[in-house]
């Protein structure tokens, strides 16, 4: 009974104890709580800092002398300091009534220098690295930046270049980075293979995609540089062909680049699932506008059943629905096209859909990354401003502009929520790239007016300040001539899509028969597109030409018998013996242009025509119309075989008086008006001198086909052709000695042609024999020279 008495006396004891202890454990605990979140100091004490003032610090930090502050307020105050990336280490500790923050400070970088670097110049790669002059130190960020330097250096094409990092104390918190650069050899790619095409040929995607195989002519192009990047955009290109094309089931499997170790080689390897091809079906517009009718938007669709299936077609139907509808009044009309495939007959249906779309307005237009071009010269490419409905047509049009501009690497523009629902942020990323050029170049050309070897360095700025003008000088010659020149263009004259421009130029030519030439004039022009395809330009031109016989010839008079001691035409001495001449006229051309690609073109129309009016003062007083068409079409998309259709015609008209004409006011031939004959050998001669004093009239046609040659690796950019032209040039008003041939006389020839896509220009050797001709015509079977077709 003891026993349990006195244990019940002691479970009673503990039992009490505890009623007593746990109550006031819990009530220190509460105090302590209390106190934590409710603490005050008396002042604030800032060490460990060199550079920041203890007091920048303390106003910093929300906590004050003599007012609470609970741990929340503490961490908030470690942030805010973090948050100013001037410090590595922040600690906040209250000792007694004073409240200690201790920091560590970053370092402060002196100078950020590049040794070993000659491929890349210590400005880009300055570009590229974060670190800089008086910038603060960390390690994280010097980590980063060599990734970033050899990132650099992949991008041309040297994947293997090695970089590593030193950082030199200098005391006083301040240190100088330096990157030691070992840049290594040049990668290059050995193949670029295709797999699963069979529509069209290897060597033809290969001219669709930006990345090229490693030639000869790669040292001068840099074209030949893997990256992932630009391999993305090329599976897009590839896509855009194929949809483009019928291919509206066309998909990239795959595409990997493998570097061989041992070569420094890359091989590229492109998978492609091509799937049938597709014609367009039934094509019809739906509305669910009720003030909209359907039926009056089908004339502005550019897609038809029975064409070849082309998604830029669909494209630009929706652009024009939308604008068709937004010009009724319905600015946030949506245009939605629904496709129906008919996998028996292999045609897509297409059904354009016209809703009112949801209201939304943009709110404001951030534009991001463009170091060098002002901000305006990116916002002038959109057709909606701050405040305007947001219309992703006409987004998606501003991006092309943007990349057609050739200032970017890269054009991103995305969407983010606005202060209000009903508005969006239109944020345009872009990656500028150089847009000045110095070229040093020769050549050679076998017909002419500037005939034989010549010479030519330009200096070309295309976004001449940031400010979106080009501006080109350049200064040439040869044997037989020489060139100056200043061009100038403001792409957006008194803000609006007007280019105006002017350009001043001087020249002199020897001309074989014993006479030369020098004129100086200039030219004011304004450019406007009327359409995406279709644009006009208005020009005035004034020149001032002067002619002198040469020193061996004597003295230009007509009729005196010891007059000049060269055989040359009375026609030609008079025009001599009456310059200097003015010449001021105005100008206006028109210019249809659908080709598919300028540089390597296999579809499109490219149609010019130009009225010329002289007599606005001056000395030439004739009226001039010229024009000139070509027709590319894709004979065989497997042998990739292009044919060319193509024609031109024109006429002077002299008036005022008997309507005569100067001799060098008439045209005279060329090889782009027939080939297989020489310049200026064809139309009306002197009998006696046999001199070709050019026409009044001309009429030219060709037809030719252009082919990849054999053999010869696609990225030597070499192509053949055969052709077939008739011209004829006849007419004229130089009344001052008689004349044979003036009558209309057919010509013709037929030849091949090699075709170099160089990094000088497009260069092109055609040999032609003329299979009709007249007795007095001058032949040329050979021409050489740096020309285009357009």
């Amino acid at each position: 009974m003891k026993a349990a008495s006195k244990f019940l006396s002691a479970a009673s004891a503990a039992a009490l104890s505890a009623a007593l202890v746990v109550p006031g454990s819990l009530a220190v605990q509460f105090v302590a709580t209390s106190a934590a979140e409710a603490a005050v100091v008396s002042r604030v004490e800032v060490s460990g800092n060199q550079r920041v003032d203890a007091d920048t610090i303390r106003n910093y930090i929300t906590i004050k002398p003599g007012k609470a502050f609970s741990s929340s307020d503490i961490d908030a105050a470690i942030k805010a300091l973090f948050g100013t990336g001037l410090f590595s280490d922040v600690q906040i500790n209250q000792v007694g009534s004073t409240l200690v923050v201790k920091v560590a400070e970053y370092k402060v970088v002196n100078q950020v220098l590049f040794q070993g670097n000659k491929k890349l110049k210590d400005n880009a790669l300055q570009a590229a690295v974060q670190l800089k002059p008086r910038g603060t130190f960390s390690q994280a960020t010097l980590d980063g930046d060599v990734e970033s330097v050899k990132a650099a250096y992949k991008r041309i094409g040297r994947d293997d270049a090695g970089v590593t990092a030193q950082v030199m104390d200098l005391g006083d918190n301040r240190v100088n980075v330096v990157f030691q650069i070992t840049e290594g050899d040049r990668t290059q790619i050995a193949a670029i293979n295709f797999v699963g095409n069979s529509a069209y040929s290897s060597r033809r995607l290969s001219d669709i995609i930006n990345t090229k195989r490693s030639s000869w002519v790669s040292f001068i192009l840099r074209d030949d540089v893997y990256d992932d990047d630009k391999l993305r955009a090329d599976q897009e290109l590839l896509r855009r062909f194929y949809y483009n094309h019928g291919y509206a089931d066309f998909q990239v499997v795959s595409a990997v680049g493998e570097l061989d170790s041992a070569t420094n080689k890359y091989t590229v390897t492109i998978t492609v699932q091509e799937g049938d091809r597709y014609t367009f079906g039934d094509i019809s517009v739906e509305s669910t506008i009720p003030e909209v009718d359907a039926k009056s938007l089908e004339s502005v669709v550019e897609t038809h059943k029975g064409d070849v299936y082309n998604a830029k077609n669909v494209e630009d139907s929706i652009i024009a629905l939308t604008e068709k509808v937004a010009g009724s009044g319905y600015a946030f009309a949506q245009v939605t096209p629904r496709g129906d495939r008919n996998f028996e007959n292999h045609t897509i249906s297409v059904v354009y859909t016209v809703d009112q779309g949801t209201k939304a307005y943009v709110e404001r237009i951030e534009i991001r990354g463009n170091d060098r071009t002002r901000d305006y010269v990116i916002r002038r490419e959109f057709d909606v401003s701050e405040g305007d409905a947001f219309n992703q047509v006409l987004i998606q049009r501003a991006k092309k502009r943007l990349e057609n501009l050739n200032y970017f690497e890269k054009v991103d523009i995305s969407t983010v929520p606005g202060s209000q629902p009903d508005q969006v942020v239109l944020v345009v990323d872009v990656v500028e790239k150089s847009t000045g050029e110095f070229s040093v170049g020769a050549g050679y050309s076998t017909g002419g007016d500037t005939a034989g070897p010549s010479v030519e360095g330009s200096i070309t700025e295309r976004n001449f300040l940031g400010r979106g003008q080009f501006i080109k000088v350049s200064a040439g010659g040869g044997k037989n001539s020489r060139d100056y020149s200043l061009s100038f263009t403001e792409p957006y004259f008194l803000g609006r899509r007007i280019a105006a421009g002017f350009d001043i130029y001087q020249s002199t030519r020897q001309y074989k028969n014993n006479y030369n030439s020098d004129t100086t004039g200039a030219t004011i022009r304004f450019g406007l597109p009327i359409t995406e395809s279709i644009s006009t330009q208005l020009a005035y031109n004034i020149s001032r030409e002067k002619y002198e016989l040469d020193d061996g010839c004597g003295t230009p008079t007509i009729g005196d018998p010891d007059g000049p001691n060269c055989t040359i035409s009375p026609a030609i001495l008079d025009g001599i013996d009456q310059s200097p001449w003015i010449k001021s006229s105005i100008s206006l051309g028109l210019v249809y242009n659908t080709i598919d690609d300028m540089k390597n073109p296999h579809e499109g129309i490219y149609a010019t025509t130009t009225a010329e009016f002289a007599g606005l003062g001056g000395d030439a007083k004739y009226v001039k119309l010229t024009g000139r068409g070509s027709i590319y079409q894709t004979l065989s998309e497997q042998l990739d075989l292009v044919g060319l259709i193509s024609g031109g015609a024109g006429h002077v008209q002299g008036y005022g008086g008997d309507g005569e004409l100067r001799i060098f006011d008439q045209f005279q031939s060329t090889d782009r008006m027939i080939r297989g004959f020489a310049y200026g050998g064809i139309g009306p001669v002197d009998p006696v001198t046999g001199d070709h004093l050019g026409g009044t009239t001309y009429f030219n046609a060709s037809a030719e086909a252009q082919f990849p040659l054999p053999v010869v690796p696609e990225s030597f950019g070499l192509r053949g052709a055969v052709f077939a032209d008739a011209a004829t040039l006849y007419g004229s008003k130089v009344t001052s000695v008689a004349q044979e041939s003036t009558d209309l006389e057919l010509r013709a020839s037929v030849g091949v042609g090699l075709m170099w896509a160089s990094p000088f220009g497009p260069i092109r050797i055609d040999y032609a024999i003329p299979v009709k001709k007249q007795a007095r015509d001058d032949v040329q079977e050979f021409n050489f020279g740096i020309s285009t077709r357009f």
